[in-house]
């Protein structure tokens, strides 16, 4: 009873620490991970697979008669792809991959769920604006500039006269080092 409690109780401590934004993490990584296993075993629909044909030029590579397996996702207008294979022949990459509507589900969310710490809609949002830019109209404003650089500095006169520079610092190093 001890052992479970303990459990739920550090469950709930990592829930409040990462947020939803770890629970998010952690479906990406399981969709990845079933996706990546799936492909491993070829079990998915051909029918659903996108061919992309890009004519490259690569000096010195040899054709390649069959597919071989590639990892990795891209994004192109919002949907989410997931490569599957390639081929490089007669200066041809062909790329074999499908539509991840899985993960797109789960971008999403995650971009819903961001937006809920921001946004507020449009009507409050607007009203807001417009009162503080109102309220800025009738606040005082100072400001002051300093120079908090140290080393080299000029001082600037309004009738454009030469100025010589004035060193701020004195060098550490009075003489050089000795040589044995």
């Amino acid at each position: 009873m001890k052992t479970l409690s303990s459990i739920g109780l550090i469950g709930i401590l990592l829930l409040n620490v990462m947020g939803y934004y770890g629970v998010f993490l952690g479906l990406q990584y399981h969709n990845h991970a079933a996706v990546t296993q799936k492909l491993d075993d070829n079990n998915y629909d051909e029918s659903s697979a996108v061919v992309l044909k890009v004519p490259i030029s690569v000096p010195y590579m040899t054709d390649q008669h069959d597919f071989e397996r590639v990892d990795g996702f891209f994004e192109y207008n919002g949907e989410y792809y997931r490569l599957v294979k390639q081929k490089y022949a007669k200066d041809t990459l062909t790329i074999v991959c499908f539509k991840d509507t899985k993960n797109k589900q789960i971008t999403n969310a995650l971009t819903d769920y961001v937006k809920t710490f921001s946004d507020q809609g449009s009507e409050q949002k607007s009203q807001s604006k417009i009162s503080i830019s109102f309220i800025k109209d009738y606040l005082p404003q100072s400001f002051s500039l300093k120079n908090i650089a140290s080393g080299w500095q000029l001082n600037v006169t309004p009738n454009g006269s030469v100025c010589n520079l004035i060193a701020s610092f004195t060098t550490s190093i009075l003489h050089p080092p000795e040589f044995l």
